[in-house]
């Protein structure tokens, strides 16, 4: 049996978030200061630059998370590698390299706590159903999910996404039934969600950060011809095909003045 003190019962820790296992909880402000950075540590605590961690209750579900990000864990916890013999070892070194995410993702189980490292990143919690079941994560957004969720490389439909849009050629996604959680540079309130019905997005830019799995993505010419697209100064466009869902960060990168 364990107790824990001064956490989420501190009035400093705010739960802003709960699905499944998973917790958010927000430092509302950063009390470890000294005299010459507190007022940066209070501006920014103005402008929602503050610390969040993830809080995973192991007995609810095991827990797959990005490698390196534990910090801690209380009670009954186990870590594994995930890895079911050489053939698993080796389609998840090449998925790794292909898609730039750790090779290993580390599973943890049991029925305790497991808290990961602070960030100041937003943490987002989604499910995986409300995507259709298949979700595409550009790089770098993947931080914990459920175990039961299966991990695949998606590959671009052709060259030129990787090439051209910024997206790289390979790209990870999770499968299945479940929930999940993400590393966002704009908090949830900025993102914007679009749902396809058999029609097509097209985004000037990397601003999707992740896509329903039945959706086909490509790079092509915002216009009809390639006059048309120097024409009118956008060029290529990254485009969303087919019945599924987009999210979007539109803030997270300002263009070029």
């Amino acid at each position: 049996m364990y107790q824990i003190s001064n956490f989420t019962d501190n009035d400093d820790v705010k739960i802003i978030s709960e699905l499944g296992g998973f917790q958010v909880i927000e430092y509302q402000r950063d009390l470890s200061v000294t005299p010459s950075s507190a007022m940066n540590a209070y501006y920014s605590s103005k402008m929602n630059v503050k610390k969040r961690q993830l809080v995973c209750d192991l007995s609810k579900s095991h827990v797959t998370i990005q490698a390196g990000a534990m910090q801690w864990m209380l009670g009954n916890v186990s870590s594994t590698t995930g890895i079911k013999g050489v053939g698993d070892f080796l389609g998840k070194a090449i998925r790794g390299k292909a898609s730039g995410e750790s090779t290993i993702k580390p599973e943890y189980v049991g029925d305790g706590i497991l808290v990961l490292e602070p960030t100041y990143k937003h943490l987002i919690l989604m499910n995986t159903s409300d995507w259709g079941g298949s979700i595409v994560l550009d790089d770098g957004l993947f931080l914990a999910c459920e175990s039961n969720l299966t991990h695949k490389t998606v590959m671009r439909s052709n060259l030129s996404s990787a090439i051209a849009g910024g997206e790289g050629l390979f790209n990870l996604s999770l499968n299945g039934d479940g929930n999940f959680c993400i590393e966002s540079e704009c908090p949830k309130e900025e993102l914007i969600e679009i749902t396809l019905q058999n029609d097509v997005l097209k985004i000037d830019g990397n601003y999707a950060i992740a896509w329903s799995g039945s959706l086909e993505f490509t790079v092509e010419r915002s216009g009809k011809s390639l006059i048309g697209s120097a024409a009118s100064g956008e060029g290529l466009v990254n485009v969303y095909r087919g019945t599924g869902k987009v999210l979007m960060m539109p803030t997270a990168k300002m263009p070029n003045i």
